[in-house]
């Protein structure tokens, strides 16, 4: 048995929820590699919307969707996760079959400014009411700060009070790796 790494295990959740010409979100885009990676799982044919409140951000992966030929699917959005369903049209509420967060702190950036439980946990809120029936929210979680590790406590706690008539929750982690490693939370909608 081969068990695959954090964010391997995300992909592979990602790329068994979405298919060519689907709606897909990213909740944190960062630096651009999972929007890029959506991007490819959803084709021309899909659309990605892709969520960060640091411009920063928005520069970063506008350059990388460009450098793959990857920008005429993507609508980059600056602004919170927790605002996400506002930037959704309408037509597209409960077509949305995948959504990712990689919560924390933007990779070579501002290590102050980070993801927060009560913006995330209001777009997990939000992406449940867009969400398809049988999509999924994939949430790698990284509790190796201090912030880090309230966010995993909330956001453990509050997927862990969802009816399962609405959602199914589970978590992956490696237990035996030192520091606290980060985890994924996955949610599929009923």
């Amino acid at each position: 048995m081969t068990l695959q790494s954090i964010l391997d295990f995300a992909h592979s959740l990602l790329k068994n929820a979405a298919n060519i010409g689907d709606i897909v979100i990213d909740c944190t885009m960062g630096n651009g590699h999972d929007t890029l990676f959506l991007a490819n799982l959803v084709g021309p044919q899909g659309r990605v919307f892709a969520f960060d409140i640091q411009q920063d951000a928005l520069e970063q992966t506008q350059k990388l969707l460009d450098e793959h030929h990857a920008a005429e699917q993507v609508t980059l959005i600056h602004e919170s996760h927790a605002k996400l369903r506002a930037h959704i049209p309408i037509e597209l509420h409960g077509r949305v079959q995948a959504a990712v967060f990689n919560l924390g702190y933007l990779p070579g950036g501002d290590k102050n400014i980070c993801t927060a439980p009560e913006t995330t946990i209001q777009a997990l809120r939000e992406l449940l009411s867009v969400l398809a029936s049988g999509g999924v929210i994939v949430a790698v979680v990284y509790p190796g700060h201090s912030a880090g590790q309230v966010e995993a406590a909330r956001v453990l706690e509050y997927c862990s009070t969802l009816p399962r008539e609405l959602v199914h929750v589970v978590s992956y982690q490696i237990l035996n790796n030192p520091n606290q490693p980060p985890f994924v939370i996955a949610l599929e909608k009923r």
